[in-house]
């Protein structure tokens, strides 16, 4: 398959290109980057010396890239991915968005957190969590990849919302990120001196990844689902743990939990039940597009937890990406995605 990344220098298009050179069935057609059109992907990022050379050119050059492409991924920050796919609409390519733009059923959603106005309302993009998606997915002309804590926790809540085996109006979200979640660009709240030794919380109440959550839940209790979710920045480079508490609803057992994530995920490649009693921990995602869950029962007080790790960069991005980009073209999903986590 011909394959172009618009967007090639962010965190998350470079994590795309490192995954993409084992892919055994993808050429890399183009590249882009609008600061850096005309030097070459190794000068950027140096982990790429002698595995790509080539140069990055610009995204004004779309209908040429499409034209040369069977997919375009797009690595750009929200509200800008909607315009090239306006832009494409006539061309046979297909598109993956690790942006926001294609993420809501609703655009008034997310035009009401993103603060933009969409101007591809008419587009029918699928939401890119696979595990959840899947057959959507395979015909599926614009995907709107998910996002790093949406995918840790949606995967988290799911089982028990699709069982009907909580009060989904307890439901909590508490998750830590590696800085890589905030992207690449210069930041007083991300430099070296702010993070090094210090874990804080941040948008509480407020996450634009909270709407997102919201509607993949409510979808499978066919019902109105909102939560509470606060996201915290912990000084390392990539990984993300949810922490996800809820009411159990009377009479539940934990053998019934138990149930629900075997039901759920027990044919799931990517998803790694750990079990009840169990403590993911990021170190054993990290580099993969694996997603780690282990749940606790409080019978004390009535509540479940659930704990998921990924790594945001390759679960929550890139390697997400990938394994619907295998799913639209009809590949096994495993496929350039297959590697063991890098560890220590």
């Amino acid at each position: 398959m011909k394959v172009s990344v618009i967007g090639a220098t962010g965190y998350a298009g470079a994590e795309l290109l490192r995954l993409l050179h084992n892919h055994p069935m993808v050429e890399i057609v183009y590249i882009t980057s609008e600061s850096q059109t005309g030097i070459g992907i190794d000068e950027t990022y140096g982990h790429f010396r002698k595995i790509y050379s080539d140069k990055l050119i610009s995204m004004q050059e779309i209908e040429k890239i499409a034209k040369a492409s069977d997919v375009i991924f797009i690595g750009l920050p929200h509200g800008h991915a909607m315009a090239v796919g306006k832009q494409l609409e006539q061309y046979a390519v297909k598109i993956i968005d690790l942006g926001a733009d294609y993420r809501f059923a609703d655009t008034a959603v997310y035009e009401q957190w993103y603060k933009v106005k969409h101007t591809h309302k008419e587009a029918k993009a699928v939401y890119g969590l696979t595990e959840l998606n899947r057959e959507q997915i395979k015909t599926a002309k614009i995907v709107g990849n998910a996002g790093c804590y949406t995918s840790a926790s949606i995967l988290a809540l799911a089982p028990l919302v699709k069982a009907d085996l909580i009060d989904c109006d307890t439901i909590v979200v508490d998750a830590k990120s590696g800085i890589s979640g905030a992207g690449r660009g210069a930041s007083l709240n991300t430099h070296f001196a702010e993070m090094y030794d210090n874990l804080k919380a941040y948008n509480v109440g407020g996450h634009r990844h909270t709407p997102e959550i919201e509607q993949a839940l409510s979808q499978l209790a066919a019902k109105e689902i909102v939560i509470s979710f606060t996201p915290h920045l912990i000084p390392m480079s990539r990984g993300i743990l949810s922490s996800c508490y809820a009411k159990l609803k009377p009479a539940v057992t934990a053998e019934k939990v138990d149930e629900a994530f075997t039901a759920m995920y027990g044919e799931e490649f990517f998803i790694r039940l750990l079990g009840r009693g169990a403590y993911p921990a990021t170190k054993n995602t990290r580099g993969s597009n694996f997603c780690d869950l282990g749940w606790h029962i409080d019978e004390r007080v009535g509540r479940v937890i659930v704990l998921s790790a990924i790594d945001n960069l390759v679960k929550g991005a890139a390697g997400q990406a990938i394994q619907n980009f295998n799913v639209m073209f009809n590949l096994s999903e495993k496929t350039g995605l297959d590697n063991a986590p890098v560890y220590p």
